[in-house]
């Protein structure tokens, strides 16, 4: 998202396509929700997300902690 986008003033949480070091915007808004904690991140705050499970994460502690409850699933799979 680039500072043109966020100059029309989009309320509301936002939908975003997670890739590899940035994102797509799907619906306009000005966050997303935490998958771990529920906390709103700021689109301009977020830095950390899954591309695997398509989900943002409002800090390293959040990705980690969804990394470890992941990872058994995915070892059995």
């Amino acid at each position: 998202m680039n500072r043109f986008e966020r100059s029309f003033g989009f309320k509301g949480e936002a939908k975003l396509r997670y890739l590899d070091g940035e994102v797509q915007v799907i619906t306009p808004g000005e966050f997303v929700r935490c998958a771990v904690t529920g906390q709103t991140i700021p689109l301009d705050e977020l830095r950390y997300w899954s591309v695997a499970l398509q989900e943002p994460y409002a800090d390293a502690t959040s990705s980690l902690k969804r990394v470890r409850e992941t990872a058994g699933n995915a070892k059995s799979a």
